[in-house]
Parts: structure tokens; C-alpha cells; sequence
């Protein structure tokens, strides 16, 4: 666990999902148009198919709102395949359609949240993996994607730029999540603002570095270049996070 638990709350995660739009369009609207079909970070997808893919969570977000307010089950998305198939289309858009596709699709999520009203936070849902979470964690979900994939557009965007709380709050999730998973190796995560366990303290391998870079590696964006294991060994491979 983490020394960045207990910062989760709806206001919080309200603010960071909002904070997380406002950059991730400030990093798109310096975009020339010939750099939307270029290559993002993400293998097989262009800048395009991510701003679709912002643009269509959104909707997905909307979805689950509506479900917490009325209780009629209503899934981000209609299927796997659904989404995927808009997000192809998406991407082969003009980069000025995809441009108001982004802002009008996360202005239209901002509307649906003021208007949400308090009883529908306690209501539950489930997320795109079929498991069953609290309408609160609606804008985490949302603010996790804003975060994570301006990085993925590749555009000079990091994870330095993630407020801290919500840093230290990702690379508490994370560690939870693959500490689940069987192919992944126990680690103990230090870094100068917190301590993180992935898996099986006892057999963990220690790896230090700053929690940016921490937090990168574990999401399989980068090679932790500027990452060390104390025990002298090389970083061990990663099973995909999600």
C-alpha cells in the first residue's frame, strides 16, 4: 500500500478529471493537423484513434452516470466490439471534427455531473470489466484516462504532471492491480515521496526511482531507464496492467 491513500474523494477526483480535460485539450489544440495521423504511444493506434477514444469514454462516462441516476443498467458501452468500431471510425475523421468531437463530448460529461444529484453517487454500477463500483468512482475513471492518455499522445506530455495526490493515489491502484496477477514479480516501489508493494512483501524486489517514473513503467509506457533495483538485478518484465 501507499503513503498516498485516503485523498480519493468525490471532490477530489471531480477536480483532477476536470484539471486532466483542460490539459489533455491544451495538448490538442497545439496540435497541427498532419500530427493527428501520426503514430501514438500506444502500439496500432494514431494521435486520432486516442482523441476518439477520449471522446467516446466520455459518452461511456455519461452512460454510467445515467445508470447511477435511474438504476436502469446502462454500460459505458454497448460491447467491446461497439467500441472499437467507433473508435476506427473516429480516427479517420478530419482533425477539426475530431477536434470538436473531444471538446464538445467532455463539455457534454461536465453538464451530466453538475446535474447528477446526490443520492445517484451512492448508487452502484459496473465498469468496463464487469466489476461492481460506486458511481464515485465515475470521475476517477474518467480522470485516470485524461491523465494517462495525454501521455499517450506522445506530444511531450508525462507523468510529472499528474497533481500528486492523484499520483500517489494511480500508483496505489496499480500496485493493487498487478499485485493480483499471477505473472507478475513482487516489488517494493521506493520513492522519495512514498513506498508501494506490489504482491508478496516478503519476496519483493526493490526498484527506487522518482514516482513518476515508477508509476510509467508500471503502466507499461516506458523502460524505467531512470529506474534501480537495490539488489543489483535488472528490472524484471511486467504483465500488461489492464
Amino acid at each position: 500500500m501507499s503513503a498516498g491513500t485516503g485523498t480519493r474523494s468525490l471532490a477530489n477526483t471531480l477536480a483532477w478529471a476536470g484539471d486532466g480535460a483542460a490539459h489533455l485539450r491544451g495538448l490538442m489544440t497545439r496540435m497541427g493537423d498532419d500530427a493527428f495521423a501520426a503514430p501514438s504511444a500506444l502500439p496500432g493506434w494514431s494521435r486520432a484513434h486516442v482523441l476518439s477514444h477520449i471522446a467516446r469514454n466520455a459518452d461511456g462516462m455519461i452512460n454510467l452516470l445515467a445508470w447511477a441516476r435511474t438504476g436502469v443498467p446502462t454500460p459505458a458501452y454497448a460491447s467491446a466490439e461497439q467500441r472499437d468500431a467507433d473508435i476506427e471510425a473516429g480516427a479517420a475523421r478530419t482533425p477539426s471534427e475530431i477536434r470538436d468531437d473531444v471538446v464538445s463530448s467532455s463539455d457534454r460529461l461536465a453538464q451530466v455531473v453538475r446535474k447528477t444529484p446526490r443520492e445517484a453517487w451512492s448508487a452502484q454500477v459496473r465498469n468496463v470489466q464487469g466489476q461492481e463500483i460506486p458511481a464515485t468512482d465515475i470521475p476517477w475513471i474518467r480522470a485516470r484516462e485524461m491523465w494517462v492518455h495525454a501521455v499517450d499522445l506522445d506530444v511531450g506530455a508525462s507523468f510529472a504532471d499528474l497533481p500528486a495526490p492523484m499520483l500517489a493515489e494511480l500508483l496505489t491502484e496499480v500496485a493493487i492491480t498487478m499485485g493480483a496477477k499471477a505473472d507478475c514479480p513482487s516489488l517494493r516501489l521506493v520513492a522519495p515521496d512514498g513506498t508501494w508493494t506490489v504482491g508478496d512483501a516478503e519476496a519483493a524486489i526493490t526498484v527506487s526511482g522518482p514516482a513518476p517514473e515508477l508509476l510509467e513503467w508500471l503502466l507499461g509506457r516506458g523502460k524505467g531507464r531512470a529506474l534501480r533495483s537495490t539488489e543489483g538485478r535488472k528490472l524484471p518484465v511486467l504483465p500488461r496492467w489492464l
